[in-house]
């Protein structure tokens, strides 16, 4: 499992809102679908992640234990309805008419595509890069890529290209 352990509790509540979904999806595309496995192993600012091929369902178990009820409502359903998506519709855009639909239409979910959970606990280190009109916190991820030449960041205002303070944040 790794990192926070998930009590047997929450573990019961997620299994029984994957089944719910499941029902609901059953019900509205008159179809069975399998039950998907869930992990907790799942790391960084990402609440869950839906892996189509492998119809598995990872969870990032700090985001879980500082967000539980958030988790049950919005994100436990969100990963399903990708699962659900892939199967029904095959390969289409992540967040796209096929998963709105899913969310809105079968589960009565809005269809956000982000989480609002703080992400301090799981940000890891990041570092001040700059353009002509404000700064900016990168990852450690990206940062390297920009130390190994991989890759540049623009700023979505004035469009220049982002350079490093040399001060790392946290």
């Amino acid at each position: 499992m790794g990192g926070v352990p998930v009590d047997i509790e929450t573990q019961y509540r997620i299994e029984q809102i994957i089944a719910h979904c499941l029902q609901q999806a059953q019900t509205a595309f008159r179809r069975r679908f399998a039950h998907p496995s869930v992990s907790f192993k799942l790391r960084g600012k990402a609440a869950g992640k839906a892996y189509l091929q492998l119809n598995e369902i990872r969870l990032n178990p700090v985001l879980l234990a500082e967000n539980r009820q958030a988790f049950l409502e919005e994100v436990i359903p969100h990963e399903v309805a990708h699962l659900i998506t892939h199967q029904v519709y095959g390969r289409v855009r992540p967040h796209g008419k096929e998963w709105q639909g899913v969310m809105e239409a079968v589960f009565g979910i809005p269809a956000r595509t982000t989480h609002r959970f703080s992400v301090n606990s799981v940000q890891g280190k990041t570092f001040e890069y700059c353009c002509d009109c404000t700064t900016y916190p990168l990852s450690i991820r990206r940062h390297n890529k920009v130390l190994r030449q991989q890759a540049s960041y623009r700023c979505q205002q004035c469009k220049h290209t982002l350079s490093f303070t040399g001060k790392q944040l946290s």
